[in-house]
């Protein structure tokens, strides 16, 4: 089990950028697949992206294909989701989730969220238009 914080979030204009951060502790991290998820108001919690224990293992949801980018840093127990191009319905509070997962587990499976064991408290993401 690990403990997860995510930070970086805020109120931005649409097209502007974010990257947020999700930092792990007790645990060993590289064990791991990471994802993130997000609750806009009134919704869901959807899935966002997930990246395997192989850093170049990631998945997107379409939405946020070619404008949001995973990736992990294990000598510092963190994984970063860099947002570009933000639109109005990117507003949620974002969450990431970890998993403990064979190496060669692949983040495609990872996209549902009742596969995360660890989560952390969320951090607040607004776009205005």
């Amino acid at each position: 089990q690990v403990q997860l914080e995510e930070s970086g979030g805020g109120l931005v204009q649409t097209g502007s950028s974010l990257t947020l951060s999700c930092a792990a502790s007790g645990g060993t991290f590289s064990d791991y697949v990471v994802g993130w998820f997000r609750k806009g108001p009134g919704q869901e919690r959807d899935f966002v992206a997930a990246v395997s224990r192989n850093p170049r293992g990631t998945y997107y949801r379409d939405s946020v294909k070619g404008r949001f980018t995973i990736f992990r840093d294990n000598s510092k127990n963190t994984v970063y989701l860099q947002m570009n191009s933000l639109k109005p319905e990117d507003t949620a509070v974002y969450y990431c989730a970890a998993e403990r997962a064979p190496l060669d587990a692949n983040s495609f499976y990872y996209c549902n969220a009742n596969m995360y064991t660890d989560w952390g408290q969320g951090t607040q993401v607004t776009v205005s238009s």
